[in-house]
Formats: C-alpha cells, sequence, structure tokens
C-alpha cells in the first residue's frame, strides 16, 4: 500500500502545534509498526520572516516548527530552544550590532551559523533545511515556500514620518500596535515554487491550510508566483482551518495584519479572503469552530463547504482531534 501523503500550508508557532497534532494522528491512523507511520506529512513553510541578520540567515517559521517537531522548543514561550541562554546577544549589543529588541538565544545561534555556512557553500535553502532537519529528526518534510528570498516588510506611520519596516521589528518591537499601512514582500517577484514544493502539492492526497496567520504566514507562500495556480490544479481537496474564533485569532496579532488589508478579523471573511476554489480560490472545505457554526450557511452560499468543529489546539490529543477532523473532512468531500 502506497503512503498516504499530505500536504500542509504553514507558518509559525500555530503551524508548529497543528503539524505536530497531525503527526500524532497520522501514526495512530497508519501504524508502522515502530512508532511512526506509514504517512507521508509535508510542511510548505512561510519564509517571509526570514532575514540576515548580524551576518546570520534566520528563518524564523522553519525554525520554530522544526524545534517544536524535534522536542527543542521552549514550551512556555511556544518559540525557541528550551534551556536557552543569551551571552552571545548581550555581546552583539555591546558591539552596537543587531537587533537589540530581537534576541537569538545562543543555542539558536549554533542553527543560524549553520544554515549560513550551508547557504554560503552553494547549499540551496531547502537543502540547508533538509541538512538542518537531520539532526532533529521532526517526522515531517519541511520544505521553505522558495529558496529565492521574499521578505515581508511593513509600511508604518511613527511619529508623523512613514517607514518601511523589516515585519520581524513591526512584530516584536512595535508588537503591531503602530498600524501597518501595507505588507511588501521584497523580491517575491524573482521568487518561485521550488520544485519540491510544487511535486508535495501535485501528489498530495490531502492539502491542509494550517490555521496560521492568513496574511503574513499563508498569505506570503501564496504571494509566491505560480503558488496559488499549484494548488488550483492539485488533484487532492483542499481543506483550510479557520485561525480565528468567535471574532478574535487564535493566537499571535493576525487581527492586526486583517485590518491593515481591509478583511474583517472573523471565520467567514479569511474564508472568503482565501476564496472557494471553484470560483478561483483555494479552498475546497473550511473548518471552523464551533461557536462560529452560523457562519456554516454564508460560506456555503460562498462556494466553500464548510464544518463546525472544536478548534482550540490546548494540547497535542486536542491538536490531533482537529487534525482528524480536518482528514475527515477532505476524504468526505
Amino acid at each position: 500500500m502506497n503512503a498516504v501523503k499530505v500536504t500542509v500550508l504553514a507558518g509559525g508557532v500555530g503551524g508548529a502545534k497543528f503539524l505536530k497534532g497531525l503527526r500524532t494522528e497520522l501514526r495512530r491512523r497508519f501504524p508502522n509498526g515502530d512508532g511512526g507511520s506509514t504517512a507521508e506529512i509535508t510542511a510548505v513553510v512561510n519564509t517571509g520572516d526570514d532575514m540576515w541578520l548580524t551576518g546570520l540567515r534566520v528563518c524564523p517559521d522553519l525554525d520554530s516548527i522544526m524545534y517544536a517537531l524535534g522536542g527543542g522548543n521552549d514550551e512556555v514561550r511556544g518559540w525557541g530552544r528550551a534551556d536557552e541562554t543569551e551571552r552571545v546577544a548581550a555581546e552583539l549589543t555591546a558591539y552596537g550590532i543587531g537587533w537589540p529588541w530581537f534576541t537569538l538565544g545562543d543555542l539558536d545561534l549554533g542553527t543560524h551559523i549553520a544554515r549560513s555556512s550551508f547557504l554560503r557553500d552553494g547549499l540551496t535553502l531547502t537543502e540547508a533545511t533538509a541538512r538542518l532537519c537531520e539532526r532533529w529528526n521532526p517526522g515531517v518534510r519541511l520544505l521553505p515556500m522558495s529558496d529565492q528570498p521574499a521578505e515581508t516588510h511593513v509600511d508604518i506611520l511613527v511619529d508623523g514620518k512613514r517607514r518601511i519596516v523589516h515585519f520581524e521589528e513591526w512584530w516584536v518591537k512595535y508588537r503591531a500596535t503602530v498600524p501597518a499601512q501595507r505588507f511588501i514582500q521584497v523580491g517575491v517577484d524573482k521568487a518561485k515554487p521550488t520544485p519540491q514544493v510544487l511535486h508535495a502539492i501535485e501528489h498530495a492526497d490531502v492539502v491542509l491550510v494550517a490555521p496560521s496567520n492568513p496574511v503574513v504566514s499563508i498569505g506570503t507562500i501564496l504571494g509566491v508566483p505560480g503558488m496559488r495556480e499549484a494548488l488550483r490544479g492539485a488533484r487532492a481537496p483542499i481543506v483550510g482551518v479557520s485561525p480565528i474564533i468567535s471574532g478574535a485569532a487564535v493566537r499571535g496579532m493576525a487581527d492586526a495584519c486583517l485590518t491593515a488589508i481591509g478583511v474583517e478579523t472573523t471565520a467567514a471573511a479569511v474564508a472568503k479572503h482565501y476564496g472557494a476554489r471553484s470560483r478561483g480560490g483555494i479552498l475546497d472545505t473550511w473548518l471552523v469552530d464551533t461557536s462560529d457554526a452560523a457562519v456554516v450557511p454564508v460560506l456555503e452560499g460562498s462556494g466553500i463547504r464548510t464544518l463546525a468543529v472544536p478548534l482550540w489546539m490546548s494540547d497535542t490529543d486536542t491538536s490531533a482531534t482537529l487534525a482528524g477532523d480536518a482528514l475527515d473532512a477532505a476524504r468526505a468531500r
């Protein structure tokens, strides 16, 4: 029997929690006898948060997912490495380089040094990510959305002056409290999905859209030229999971991002933003929380099959149950 192939569009901490649950659920449904699964999971990960910092290539979403699935993340903070120290960051600040508000831990720096070394040796980001994952064994194949940089920058107004800053400055330094005028994917016009990403979409049995930020995570992935076309042409059903419950973002500051692009912070508005695949969008099915069940008929009228299920991912078991609901929704399409 051929392995079931599941491809997931994901970004950041929410994507990591969903992928962890999906991995658990697939091991239950398709055990291989060694504690693993005969199913194959491929995650297409946002790289719009990436940047060069202190001479190192930093990939926040790839690393958050890799650490979480590899058992090395800080579960209290929800990001970064467990048992982290920050002596190097203090030294960099003393030298006046880097971003003092964006602290890279000592253990985390090891990852960035290794990645930067791989890249300077001529490896693509896809190849460098695979090398890093050899250590962490995440049980999920992690693919950057593109090997070409497409960094997200933000147009903001500070003290009456317009500035273009990297997304991480808006997100971490300003905590998204300074209204974003627009998001700019620098270099996206030269980016393209990797052959590995296109293969993962084309040959998937199921494509899932994780409950990640719909603007700066999933939206950035979809902004890569050719990505939407690949999804629309996929033979697999595409099921999305709402990152919005009862009019509020599950985590992070997705509401500030949605406001900036003129989309309401509701499960229905995000679904319509993605659009029905039958009408030029990407979704076949959309999962909303039971508290948002009233929007089901509204979205059905927009061509998006919609199901109401519990969406809160409070632990691995609830994340696995949600992943199972998404898999069942794909099968029942």
